[in-house]
């Protein structure tokens, strides 16, 4: 009899413990499903780590650290509030702080330009936008230009809040011949205004993609223009313009060669030299010379 009640009371205890794990374990789904709603049922091969519960070095490191920033849009990634009606659009850039590499001219022109406009304040807290003191321009570790430990000076921001409305300007990233969109450090949530982007990197209605300028580019232009209202389109000499080398190996190459096909001397003028890096002359192609002599003239 002793033995029938200790049997019985094992399987009890046995039925207890299976209610307890599977009730626990439906309550955290309908916890899940019912703070998000919208969320989407994942499969088996879902990963079950928490992205933002990672350690920032190791969410840098890691792929899936794009999870939550590579879809980025301005109702997911930007606090609208801070540009509300009721609010001037204002932006600030950071000043500089101790130990801080000075920035190139390039960059300085940027930032003058966002200091003596109407739209720059001093004040954080009444900024829509913000702009980094620090030389973001020129990605590639091979440039005199390069910031070294860009995250680290990042991390210690006091406003920046994983990038959250700011904005960030790029126009060189990676090495070459590869040029990998790598910036070298976790932008996050910052708005991405950069050159030669790739439509796999690019955030549609969030990210901007800004031309290619020279460093001679001047700060500010000369003397106003005579366009008015009525005058669109406006009636140029040129239709296209495009200056630069014609990569025969690399990236870029591909799209470079092809060029020529819309060079027509008149409204349309694309020139290029093969003049780049140290195997060009081993790589050369036929057209290489009468192209190198045009873009020199």
């Amino acid at each position: 009899m002793q033995a029938k009640k200790r049997y019985v009371l094992v399987l009890m205890s046995c039925a207890f413990l299976v209610l307890c794990y599977f009730g626990a374990f439906r309550l955290r789904s309908a916890r899940h499903t019912r703070h998000n709603p919208a969320a989407p049922e994942r499969s088996y091969m879902d990963s079950n780590d928490d992205v933002d519960s990672w350690p920032p070095s190791q969410r840098r490191l890691d792929g899936r650290a794009r999870l939550k920033s590579g879809n980025c849009t301005l109702r997911t990634c930007f606090d609208l509030s801070r540009c509300g009606p009721d609010r001037e659009f204002r932006v600030y850039v950071y000043p500089a702080s101790d130990g801080d590499p000075t920035p190139s001219p390039t960059y300085q022109k940027i930032l003058n330009a966002i200091r003596d406009s109407r739209h720059y304040t001093p004040d954080p807290t009444l900024a829509c936008l913000f702009v980094l003191g620090l030389d973001t321009l020129d990605r590639d570790v091979l440039s005199p230009d390069y910031v070294p430990d860009l995250q680290s000076r990042l991390d210690t921001l006091r406003h920046w809040n994983n990038g959250r409305n700011h904005v960030i300007f790029n126009l060189y990233s990676g090495t070459w011949p590869d040029y990998a969109e790598n910036l070298g450090f976790d932008y996050g949530e910052a708005i991405l205004a950069k050159a030669s982007m790739s439509v796999a990197n690019y955030r549609p209605g969030f990210d901007v993609s800004i031309p290619l300028f020279s460093k001679s580019h001047p700060e500010r232009g000369g003397e106003r223009g005579y366009v008015g209202s009525g005058d669109l389109p406006v009636d140029k000499k040129y239709l296209l313009v495009f200056k630069g080398k014609r990569y025969l190996y690399g990236i870029g190459s591909e799209t470079r060669n092809s060029l020529y096909h819309l060079n027509n001397g008149k409204d349309i003028v694309l020139l290029t030299t093969c003049k780049h890096g140290k195997k060009w002359k081993e790589m050369k192609d036929p057209r290489c010379e009468l192209e190198n002599k045009e873009y020199d003239r």
